[in-house]
């Protein structure tokens, strides 16, 4: 996608262009009649209007589902019990699980180490990718030379880094974590600012010459979408490197409690720990991104 179409950006451009002045956005409501259609906005209409599953399909999902408890369960009777519990042992652990206010203490320090991480790297990521954007001069350097750093360098060696550098903390994980999810907000907002509608910064330019204005009132609501996308990934990724990361350099959250559970070969704890994140991701994606992406489809897609 190297250029937004002036239907997708057409709404945007007439309330960015109304802060800048009466006159632009009469002139921006001149452009809402153009016939074609990014691939961004054809891409998140597609998803906005792809119909409910049908009730078979919801059937062959719960099949699935029952499937595999029923294997699950088979499976734990022929292993012993510290190499695989079986489903209902995990659902009585999780139950003790929530119960226990030690023991939740260590979920909430997790999310506030993914959250912590989210946040840190976001704004670190903004940074480097807005920097080659106003001073071109930087652009070969970060994009040939510190994202690919970046993108290569292994989740483990900054998790050892860390510990290393700030000791078994909090401080040690954060870092960690956001080390792995700079190079996603770098890349992702990179892709945006490079797709934002030409013709539509250039009329702003002609209103306005104030970077900051234009800025806020152009290029924040027209990257939404982006920064969406990007939030919504590195929410999932930042779940599977807390655990690597809270495993070797944390004192407290799951992470540290697998790895309390590893020495004691308490495999029903390690069970309840995944489990427990999986619903938590899960009912995140479902009851807060999904949400969200329904509101920038009916926004953004018009």
């Amino acid at each position: 996608m190297r250029r937004r179409s002036r239907c997708s950006t057409s709404r945007r451009a007439t309330w960015a262009c109304s802060s800048l002045s009466r006159t632009s956005a009469r002139w921006c409501g001149t452009r809402r009649r153009a016939p074609e259609a990014s691939p961004m906005s054809s891409t998140i209409s597609a998803r906005a209007t792809v119909p409910a599953p049908a009730p078979r399909r919801r059937w062959a999902a719960h099949v699935f589902t029952l499937a595999f408890l029923a294997v699950w369960e088979a499976a734990s009777w022929v292993l012993p019990p510290f190499l695989l519990p079986g489903p209902g042992e995990v659902a009585v652990g999780l139950y003790r699980f929530l119960g226990n206010p030690h023991q939740l203490w260590h979920l909430v320090v997790s999310i506030g180490h993914v959250l912590g991480a989210i946040a840190l790297s976001f704004v670190i990521g903004a940074l480097l990718a807005l920097l080659p954007y106003y001073f071109p001069v930087w652009r070969f350097a970060i994009q040939h030379r510190l994202a690919p750093l970046l993108n290569a360098f292994p989740g483990v060696g900054w998790t050892l880094l860390a510990v290393m550098w700030f000791g078994i903390n909090s401080g040690a994980v954060i870092f960690a974590i956001s080390a792995v999810l700079v190079p996603f907000a770098l890349v992702n907002l990179w892709a945006g600012l490079n797709n934002l509608d030409g013709e539509l910064l250039e009329m702003s330019r002609s209103y306005t010459r104030a970077r900051g204005r234009q800025f806020r009132l152009v290029i924040v609501p027209l990257l939404y979408p982006f920064v969406f996308a990007t939030l919504r990934i590195m929410f999932g990724v930042a779940w599977k490197v807390t655990l690597t990361a809270e495993l070797f350099g944390g004192n407290s959250g799951l992470g540290y409690v697998i790895n309390m559970a590893r020495q004691d070969f308490d495999t029903t704890t390690i069970f309840v720990a995944i489990v427990l994140i999986v619903l938590f991701v899960y009912g995140t994606d479902r009851l807060v991104f999904s949400p969200l992406q329904n509101r920038l489809s009916r926004h953004y897609a018009q």
